[in-house]
């Protein structure tokens, strides 16, 4: 049934809807199946994911015609197609009227994504008018939150450097808390790695007290504040804030240096909102292990890391980890920066849509999958600053020297980039960035070609 009279309009223009703030708009790349024309297959689409089905129905009223979501654009050359959702149309909370991000979900790509005339739909950017900023939590908590207690500006406080536990899955309780005593003495933050949590070999009641010691013995030998991030994640809400209070009584006196994690993507928005709402005073921490089932250019169905990041400052996740943009060993592109800059900042223009957040406390992007200390130059000058956090596990256990030495190295070279300098020249001067070199020869070969010569390296 061709839908097109009801559920698109042409005529409306994007400036116009986005003047009067009633919609939520929403940009995909669509393809119909063949034989399908492009308009109808859209109208079907936009019917599906809001008031319409697949035949006339006698309870439809001029009210519900109201609250259609209508295309508005349409280009099949370049197979886009664009939405304007009325606000009303998504659920709200019947204990403060706040929106959620899986009524969100449900309708921009609810059973749109399994319709029989459609070959792919991938939601590549959307548009929040000011009324729905101001209906959603964002974070409590942001990285400025996390220069305080490190002792340092406010304001462009710079790079955290920060590991993850290596292995990933297979450490006891005590070469665990061991792992993080040794990098704590050269660095900031440790994060526990998306599946660590309580395993039958490494529970977290005993774990967390060792990880505590390990942190006050490493702030007693440097001075310096340390932080830690524990993942809380859990199929059951109950359990996950057990887990959060257990943390963060454990953790006592110094429970401001611990974020939480959380595993979003593969959790749910009812995980995030949940420790959003029952730890604000804590670093919210979304991990979001298995989003490239929907996430990855090889994708044509669900939406984009773009997508994702921007709905994670919705919902109130103090910091989310953006991919490394080219620069590790995870799937992206330098210009992957964009998914950094519409969380960090108050305004920015995305593929589609230009977003104002009005205030809104930003995300901070977490780089995270195959760094050490000679690609960060190279990545920092991409992104154009270093506020960020990075959790470089290989990076820093597999430095040559120690632990300390890797994260020793990684705050090195992010002074490098800040001063301008020469990488081969700044290791002349700095020992751990020096034998980082050393540590990573495949890296050093294809980033700084003729290391050797110019350090006096002879293996």
């Amino acid at each position: 049934m061709d839908q097109s009279n009801r559920y698109a309009d042409l005529s409306l223009t994007e400036a116009d809807l986005i003047a009067g703030g009633g919609h939520i708009l929403v940009a995909y790349k669509m393809k119909p199946k063949a034989g399908y024309g492009y308009l109808e297959a859209a109208a079907h689409f936009a019917a599906e994911s809001s008031t319409g089905t697949n035949v006339e129905v006698c309870t439809t009223d001029e009210f519900t015609r109201g609250v259609d979501a209508l295309v508005y654009l349409i280009d099949e050359a370049t197979e886009e197609m664009r939405i304007a959702y009325p606000i009303d149309l998504f659920d709200r909370n019947i204990t403060d009227g706040r929106m959620m991000i899986v009524s969100f979900l449900t309708l921009v790509i609810g059973n749109n994504q399994g319709m029989g005339d459609i070959e792919h739909a991938k939601m590549y950017d959307f548009y929040m008018p000011p009324r729905a900023i101001q209906l959603f939590d964002g974070p409590s908590k942001d990285i400025s939150d996390m220069w305080r207690i490190l002792g340092r500006p406010v304001k462009d406080g710079g790079y955290i450097a920060g590991t993850i536990i290596k292995p990933k899955l297979g450490l006891r309780p005590e070469p665990f808390a061991r792992a993080a005593y040794q990098f704590w003495l050269g660095g900031d933050f440790i994060k526990n790695d998306e599946p660590q949590g309580n395993q039958v070999f490494a529970p977290m009641k005993k774990v967390m007290p060792l990880v505590y010691d390990a942190m006050k013995r490493a702030m007693d030998e440097t001075g310096e504040a340390k932080l830690f991030s524990a993942n809380i994640t859990a199929d059951d809400h109950y359990e996950m804030i057990a887990r959060g209070e257990y943390v963060l009584e454990t953790f006592g006196p110094d429970a401001d240096k611990v974020a939480l994690l959380v595993d979003g993507y593969v959790g749910g928005p009812g995980m995030v909102t949940t420790a959003r709402r029952c730890f604000p005073n804590q670093y919210l921490h979304y991990h979001r292990a298995g989003h490239g089932a929907v996430t990855s250019p090889s994708a044509k169905r669900g939406y984009t890391a773009y997508v994702l990041a921007k709905m994670s400052r919705l919902q109130g996740a103090s910091g989310i980890h953006v991919g490394t943009m080219g620069f590790g060993k995870m799937e992206g592109d330098a210009d992957d920066r964009a998914i950094a800059y519409i969380i960090e900042r108050d305004s920015y223009t995305g593929p589609a849509y230009h977003q104002e957040w009005y205030g809104m406390k930003p995300t901070t992007p977490i780089i995270s999958g195959g760094m050490n200390a000679l690609r960060l130059p190279g990545f920092f000058e991409n992104l154009g600053h270093g506020n960020v956090i990075n959790t470089a596990g290989g990076g820093s256990y597999g430095h040559i020297d120690s632990p300390a030495a890797g994260a020793k190295s990684l705050r090195q070279a992010y002074e490098c980039w800040k001063a301008k300098a020469d990488p081969i020249e700044w290791a002349k001067e700095h020992q751990e960035f020096a034998r980082a070199f050393v540590s990573f020869p495949k890296d050093a070969d294809r980033i700084y070609p003729g290391w050797r010569e110019k350090l006096g390296v002879h293996k």
